[in-house]
């Protein structure tokens, strides 16, 4: 099948496009200011095309031929979200999703998360509803977009698969990175308050963008997660130890909002970009359970990391293998 990624140069992208190439699918490869991996841009079932969504005008080309598009594309670390998140969460969305639908491509997959429901606990999970209305931007613009690919696909020859992804973790994640830096400074924090997360490991993650492209009948809204929701501090606390850091500090809340604002506020000033912004602040503060019984029937049946001490021991394997590899190359 031939499969158009668009943000195939982005953290998860890139996963996605690896995990879509090892799967034998001739895959579209669009990038606009990342470059490409060399892996990926040199593999010879890859083709590589640069498209900005900021304009429809080269999409007509990227879509061309291709059987379905995977939508990762996005722009999430920067100041005053408020100014650019329409544009990248949802008109992004609309373009992308115009440009496939006039081509007959027979899949649009975009992904998403559960936060667009806000809010959710083990106890009222997330279940796939579009009639709410998030607070965070973000959240607000993303399912904005859901529901515009829902409307555009209707009648047409496009099926539109979402798949709102839990918090993904893995080897090579930024995540993983950031966390893995800080906390071997011992910079790295969390809030008192708990919060609930939903987990997703990177291997499940792939898979599951890989079944949406290639399972007959997917279609709608999946909430794809682990087997075991669990606290954003719990998490933490245990990736830290994985990694080989101190446990996160557990500081008020106030201190969270005051070091968004500074981050926004040297960014702006500077130009650089912002890891840490007031919306994602006010997305992450927010509870995320999503009811992953649809994905388990139709989707994805069996996880290769149901929990996160699955997902641990390959964070640790991995670990293992780069310092052994680190050790040969002094050798």
């Amino acid at each position: 099948m031939r499969v158009l990624v668009l943000g195939a140069a982005g953290n998860l992208g890139s996963a996605i496009a690896a995990e879509l190439l090892q799967r034998g699918h001739r895959v579209r490869l669009a990038w606009h200011r990342t470059p490409l991996p060399a892996p990926l841009a040199q593999h010879p079932a890859a083709e590589v095309v640069r498209v900005d969504l900021a304009s429809p005008d080269g999409l007509p080309a990227a879509v061309a031929g291709v059987e379905a598009v995977v939508h990762c594309a996005g722009r999430l670390f920067a100041p005053d979200p408020e100014r650019f998140l329409v544009e990248t969460n949802l008109r992004w969305v609309e373009r992308a999703a115009a440009a496939a639908i006039a081509a007959g491509a027979a899949r649009f997959v975009l992904l998403s998360f559960p936060h667009v429901e806000e809010g959710t606990t083990p106890e009222r999970p997330a279940t796939g509803r579009t009639d709410v209305e998030p607070v965070a931007l973000h959240a607000r613009t993303r399912l904005a977009a859901e529901r515009a690919l829902l409307a555009a696909c209707a009648g047409t020859a496009t099926t539109p698969v979402i798949l709102r992804l839990g918090v993904v973790y893995g080897p090579g994640m930024k995540l993983v990175e950031g966390a893995r830096w800080l906390s071997r400074r011992r910079l790295l924090a969390v809030w008192r308050a708990p919060t609930w997360v939903h987990l997703l490991a990177l291997r499940d993650a792939v898979a599951a963008v890989a079944a949406a492209v290639e399972r007959p009948g997917v279609s709608g809204i999946y909430q794809v997660g682990d087997e075991r929701p669990l606290s954003l501090q719990e998490f933490l606390d245990a990736l830290a130890a994985t990694v080989g850091g101190a446990r996160p500090w557990r500081l008020p809340a106030w201190c969270f909002h005051a070091a968004a604002a500074a981050t926004e506020t040297v960014a702006r000033v500077c130009g650089t970009a912002a890891p840490l912004n007031r919306d994602i602040l006010r997305m992450g503060m927010t509870s995320a359970v999503a009811d992953t019984s649809r994905c388990r029937a139709e989707l994805l049946p069996e996880l290769a990391c149901p929990t996160l001490a699955e997902g641990l021991r390959e964070l640790r394997s991995e670990r293992a293998g780069t310092r052994a590899a680190q050790r040969r190359g002094r050798g």
